[in-house]
C-alpha cells in the first residue's frame, strides 16, 4: 500500500509544480514548454529507457508478463478505435491519439515504486516498458506519422491552383515518414538497452554516469511539462467530451479487468503475480502520449484530459485492487 501512495504522491507534486509555475510565470512557462518538449523527446527520455532496459532480466519478463501487456494494450486500444472511429465518427488522427491514451500506461515513474513496494519485483513494470517501447509505441507512432502525412498531403492538394497543379512536395514518400517515426530516439534507445542486457554489456563509468543523470531528469521534466499544459484548461470540454469519457473508462476500468482476465485465465497467474499484472494495467495514461501527439501535431485536448482524469482515478482504483487481490 505504501508503494501505491508514494508513486502517486510523487507524480501529483511534480505536476502541481508545473501548474503553479505556469500560473505564476505565464510568459516564461511558454518558453520553457517549447524548450522542455524536444529536450525530453530527443535526449532525457531515451537515456532513461536505455538505462531501464539494460538492467532488465529478460528471461524473467518475456515469457509471461510481456505477452499479457501486449494483449491487454491491443484489446483496449482496439475497443477505443471501434467506438470512437466507428460509432462517434471521429477523424483518424484524434482516434489514434485517443486509442494510445486509453492503453499506454505510465510505467516509467509510477509503475516502478508500485511494482517494487506492492509486488516486490520490478518484473511487471519492465515487461510493460518492453511491450510499450518496442511494439506498442512504434505501432502508434507509425499511425501518427501516417495521419500527419495524410493531413499534409490534403493541405497541399487544397492549395492546388485552378488548373489542378499540385504544389511540389506532395510526392514525399509515406515510407520515409514511417521510417523516421520508427527510428525515433526512444525506440532506438530501448533496442540498444535490450541488446546490452541480452549480451550483459556494461557501459564504462564515464558514459554510464552521464546516461544515468540524463535519465533521472526525464521523469520530473516530463511531469513539469504536463503540469504547465494544464493552465487555463477545463477538462471535459464540449468538443471532446465523448472521447474523454470513453478513453477514461477504458483506461481506468476496462483495461485492469482485461488484464485480470488474460492473466488469470489465459496464463494461469494468481497471487502477487496476478496483482502485479493488474496494477500495471490500472496505472494512469503516460504523459509520453501527450508528448508524442504534440510532436506529430495531432489533437492533444482529449489526450490531456484522459491523462489527467485517469491519474485522479488511478489511486483509488489501485488501492481497491490491492485490497481485493493482494
Amino acid at each position: 500500500m505504501t508503494g501505491v501512495l508514494l508513486g502517486f504522491a510523487i507524480v501529483l507534486v511534480l505536476v502541481g509544480v508545473g501548474l503553479v509555475a505556469a500560473w505564476l510565470l505565464p510568459g516564461e512557462a511558454h518558453a520553457m514548454q517549447r524548450g522542455i518538449a524536444p529536450l525530453v523527446y530527443y535526449i532525457t527520455n531515451p537515456a532513461l529507457m536505455f538505462q531501464l532496459m539494460s538492467d532488465a532480466d529478460l528471461g524473467a519478463v518475456l515469457r509471461t508478463y510481456t505477452p499479457i501487456a501486449l494483449i491487454t494494450a491491443a484489446a483496449t486500444g482496439l475497443l477505443y478505435a471501434l467506438v470512437a472511429g466507428g460509432l462517434l465518427r471521429r477523424p483518424a488522427g484524434p482516434v489514434a491519439a485517443g486509442a494510445m491514451a486509453s492503453s499506454y500506461v505510465n510505467a516509467g515513474n509510477i509503475g516502478v515504486p508500485i511494482a517494487l513496494y506492492a509486488v516486490g519485483t520490478a518484473a511487471p513494470v519492465v515487461s510493460v516498458l518492453i511491450a510499450q517501447l518496442l511494439v506498442v509505441a512504434p505501432v502508434y507512432l507509425s499511425v501518427f506519422a501516417w495521419c500527419r502525412h495524410r493531413a499534409a498531403r490534403a493541405a497541399r492538394f487544397a492549395e492546388a491552383d485552378a488548373d489542378g497543379v499540385v504544389p511540389e512536395g506532395t510526392s514525399r514518400s509515406l515510407g520515409a515518414t514511417l521510417g523516421r517515426s520508427l527510428a525515433n530516439p526512444v525506440t532506438v534507445a530501448t533496442g540498444l538497452g535490450l541488446l546490452a542486457a541480452a549480451f550483459s554489456l556494461d557501459l564504462p563509468v564515464v558514459l554510464a554516469q552521464p546516461v544515468e543523470m540524463l535519465g533521472a531528469a526525464s521523469v520530473p521534466l516530463l511531469l513539469l511539462l504536463f503540469g504547465m499544459s494544464l493552465r487555463g484548461q477545463r477538462p471535459l470540454g464540449r468538443d471532446a467530451r465523448a472521447e474523454v469519457v470513453l478513453g477514461t473508462v477504458l483506461k481506468s476500468l476496462v483495461m485492469p479487468v482485461l488484464a485480470w482476465v488474460v492473466g488469470r485465465f489465459l496464463f494461469g497467474l494468481d497471487g502477487l503475480d496476478l496483482l502485479g499484472v493488474v496494477l500495471m494495467a490500472a496505472l494512469p495514461t503516460a504523459q509520453n502520449v501527450f508528448l508524442f501527439a504534440g510532436h506529430f501535431r495531432l489533437a492533444t485536448t482529449s489526450v490531456r484530459d484522459i491523462t489527467l482524469l485517469s491519474m485522479l482515478l488511478a489511486l483509488p482504483t489501485s488501492l481497491l485492487l490491492t485490497l481485493l487481490l493482494g
